[in-house]
């Protein structure tokens, strides 16, 4: 980070406010839909992941701790906006290969990598442009999803749409959100504690400019929750797998160049 242009900077941190505005506002693709423009204006995963991690790591635990309060001045003392029983459950599958995908992670070479992060997230637009988002109908299914998505977590955190296939099937709309920032915190957490050990830099000068950016896009995407669920259609999705795609098909081209 410390090499970069000052024109990258600026990208660098109008794609973090980005990031902090989907994850607040959808509970997820904070990482899947920012990664790959990161990439783009400069190529290295591994630079990019701990930044990200930190601040999913921070605001999810913003966000269960408001939520909970809130929950209880309502009158809901005994009510939780996380369902622990099923977040647990999903841990029991996905431990295993959410710490093969860490490994993967620290091992694999930065253009290869990025390679996997592109193809992924192609994958990911198509199905958003055909509108055939990922489903699942059967335990089987629900176990292969959360263990191919416990990997792609461990490699490159953009596991979440293969996740929520799964967990939007047995949670109620209430719950969705906070059970799946849980299970962010609790995942970033192993990772992180893998960045350290393998002694991987986790940018920490860069936090002072970045988490600030972060923090606007958390906070316009908190106030606009409800009104980004219902602006969920075909159409905005098919526009945003467009983008992804030419995106992911540019990120390709350059690794492989």
């Amino acid at each position: 980070m410390a090499d970069l242009a000052l024109y990258q900077y600026v990208l660098i941190g109008i794609i973090f406010i980005w990031s902090g505005f989907v994850r607040s506002g959808l509970g997820f693709g904070g990482a899947v839909l920012s990664l790959p423009f990161l990439l783009l204006v400069h190529n290295q995963a591994l630079v990019f992941l701990p930044l990200i991690s930190v601040q999913l790591l921070i605001f999810s635990s913003i966000t269960l701790i408001l939520n909970n309060r809130s929950s209880q001045a309502i009158g809901r003392a005994h009510a939780s906006t996380v369902n622990w029983p099923y977040l647990r459950y999903m841990l029991g599958i996905m431990i295993v290969p959410k710490l093969l995908g860490v490994f993967g992670l620290i091992t694999l070479p930065a253009d290869t990598l990025s390679i996997i992060i592109f193809s992924i997230v192609s994958v990911y637009a198509i199905s958003y442009i055909a509108n055939k988002p990922f489903k699942s109908n059967s335990k089987f299914i629900d176990a292969l999803f959360l263990i191919v998505g416990g990997y792609i977590s461990g490699t490159s955190l953009i596991g979440a749409p293969l996740i929520i296939a799964v967990a939007a099937q047995h949670l109620a709309r209430e719950q969705l959100r906070d059970t799946l920032f849980a299970l962010w915190f609790i995942f970033v957490g192993i990772k992180l504690g893998a960045f350290i050990y393998a002694g991987i830099d986790l940018q920490l000068i860069h936090h002072l400019w970045l988490l600030p950016c972060a923090a606007i896009g958390h906070v316009i995407g908190l106030r606009f929750h409800q009104h980004m669920l219902k602006a969920e259609t075909p159409s905005f999705f098919r526009f945003l797998g467009l983008t992804l795609l030419v995106i992911s098909l540019l990120g390709l081209w350059k690794a492989l160049s």
